[in-house]
Order: structure tokens, then sequence, then C-alpha cells
């Protein structure tokens, strides 16, 4: 699907920029904004065009977002004693 981004007038006289709206072709997206803005004057309509990054998929990537580690939490040295909580009594 493609993306359409718009420029409209409300009924109320009100200019709403940067309204995105997926659909087949304009007129699919043109018609998705008059039913949620009814009675509404577009005013600019253009393609919205996406990266192809976002359109393909790489497995490579997806196996090294799988295989990260979380962050490690980080060492105490030996010389440090550990944090007592307040109760007094050591985890």
């Amino acid at each position: 699907m493609l993306k359409f981004g718009f420029k409209i007038r409300t009924r109320s006289g009100t200019v709403v920029e940067n309204l995105a709206f997926a659909g087949r072709d304009r007129a699919d997206a043109e018609r998705k904004v008059t039913q949620i803005y009814q009675r509404c004057e577009i005013l600019e309509c253009n393609e919205l065009r996406q990266s192809l990054k976002d359109e393909t998929f790489d497995l490579e990537s997806t196996i090294n977002l799988i295989n990260k580690e979380p962050n490690a939490a980080p060492e105490t040295k030996d010389d440090e004693a550990a944090p007592v909580p307040p109760d007094g009594n050591p985890a």
C-alpha cells in the first residue's frame, strides 16, 4: 500500500497538516480522509516515499536482534562493599 500526506481544511475552517493515510491509490486515500473528516476540503496531497529498508525483510539483522544480549549490570570491585538496604539485612 502507498501512503499519502494530506493538508486539509475541516468544515469548521481549521487547517490540519501532516495527515498520513494509506491506500491502494490516491483516490482510496482521499476516500478515507473524507470518511473521517466529513465535508473537509483537501488542500494538498503528496505521495509519501518509504525507504527500501522498511519494505524488505533482512534475515541477518533479525538474527542479530534476537542474539543481542541485554546490558550486563556493572561489576563492583572486590574492595568495594555492596550497598546495604535500609532495613539493614543484606540480600
